[in-house]
């Protein structure tokens, strides 16, 4: 078994505890980290290639690379807005390894030069907003956090915020509206965060996840991350898997792990002898993937999932058995998206209330071959037309189930 880089709580108890930390070299990374140029720390994290864990995969050191040097002041802001139906690996991180993380943290404000930082938490994560806030005094206490962090001239505040439980509010844009005191919604882009993004000033927004990688990069070097994952899309990642499976739960792996390892090997294969008949590969927001042997024996990383018709996301892996009945699924997944529809933009706001009511009509006695036909149409209607990914996210695992499942909505 490999030894983990994210979950490394799993083979060090009380990693949690500062002491604990401290004596598993912990902070060396941040130690390392402000005794460099700031521009090279952002190169170290360039060169290790490590993408965003939150969903898009995009290059995390290219993105710090962005930030507007015009304008200042800077501000990070780690994205802990976990509320995709699926995933729940962030916290995990935070409860049992929160160090690490708030060390991510802190270099990747160092890099971009910012003296604040906050960690977006989802309403209901309030307990975990407190337990981080502890430790954050803990590492003030130590000299990792506060003024002259270890002596230096650099200085950093991380402030907890709450958000009040609505799902958009994990796109960047709307998260920092909602930290700004304002509704929850996206913002017409550009200009992109780095530019303008906190208060109008430049702004970078990584998942908690990514940011928990960033310490073994500094600590280690770009050559002893790149061993693991695969030439695009180095590292490892946290895989929440859940649905039909004997072993739901959090498996960190190297990117480029097969779906046929994660559910047979660590998941334990479904229940009851059953077959797989779809895989959801990024949570509710993903395509349905036909579980065929191409598919299963696919490495997943950013490239390879898209061969099959899907995308990785956040890697919130479900997996649907033969027993399941699709449009039965996707009216469980389009109720979701109605109701966290923020509103603002029309294609979203009334196309998933009709998707929701399609879905339900399919599904009964009444639904007929049209009602499919028009569940669909409006489905195309939303797609490319809303300021962020949650209308056209909202009907990828409507028109994949429709298109490769057809028997299962056959009236």
């Amino acid at each position: 078994m490999m030894e983990y880089m994210l979950l490394r709580h799993r083979d060090i108890p009380n990693l949690n505890q500062i002491d604990t930390f401290l004596k598993e070299d912990g902070f060396e990374g941040l130690k390392k980290a402000i005794k460099m140029e700031m521009g090279d720390v952002t190169n170290e994290v360039k060169a290790a290639g490590l993408r965003g864990r939150g969903g898009a995969g995009f290059p995390a050191g290219v993105k710090w690379s962005f930030m507007d040097n015009n304008n200042w002041p800077h501000y990070v802001v780690a994205n802990a807005d976990e509320s995709e139906p699926g995933t729940f690996k962030d916290r995990e991180i935070m409860e049992s390894n929160p160090f690490q993380f708030l060390e991510g943290l802190a270099i990747a404000s160092y890099a971009v030069g910012a003296n604040v930082a906050y960690i977006y938490l989802r309403g209901e994560f309030w307990e975990v907003a407190h337990f981080l806030d502890e430790k954050i005094e803990e590492m003030e206490k130590a000299g990792f956090l506060g003024d002259n962090i270890q002596g230096t001239d650099y200085s950093l505040k991380i402030y907890t915020h709450l958000g009040a439980g609505a799902y958009i509010c994990g796109e960047e844009t709307a998260l920092l509206e909602s930290i700004e005191g304002k509704r929850g919604q996206p913002r017409v882009r550009p200009p992109f965060p780095p530019s303008k993004g906190l208060y109008q000033k430049p702004t970078v927004v990584n998942n908690v996840e990514t940011l928990s990688g960033v310490p073994f990069i500094i600590k280690n070097g770009v050559e002893a991350y790149r061993k693991f994952g695969t030439e695009k899309s180095p590292g490892t990642k946290i895989f929440s898997l859940s649905g039909n499976v004997n072993n739901p739960g959090n498996y960190e792996l190297p990117l480029g792990t097969t779906f046929r390892e994660l559910i047979f090997t660590h998941g334990g294969g479904v229940p009851n002898g059953k077959s797989i008949k779809a895989i959801m590969p990024a949570g509710a927001s993903s395509s349905m993937i036909v579980a065929n042997d191409e598919a299963l024996d696919t490495p997943m990383d950013y490239e390879h999932v898209q061969d099959v018709g899907g995308s990785l996301g956040s890697a919130s892996v479900i997996v649907v058995d033969d027993s399941v009945s699709l449009d039965w699924l996707i009216t469980k997944t389009m109720s979701f998206f109605a109701h966290e529809s923020c509103g603002k933009c029309t294609p979203c706001r009334e196309g998933t209330y009709w998707m929701k009511k399609l879905t339900e009509r399919v599904r009964s006695d009444e639904g007929t071959e049209k009602d499919v036909e028009l569940l669909k149409d409006v489905a195309h209607q939303i797609q490319g037309k809303t300021l962020c990914a949650l209308g056209e996210f909202s009907t990828m695992a409507v028109l994949t189930s429709i298109e490769r499942f057809p028997e299962d909505f056959k009236k």
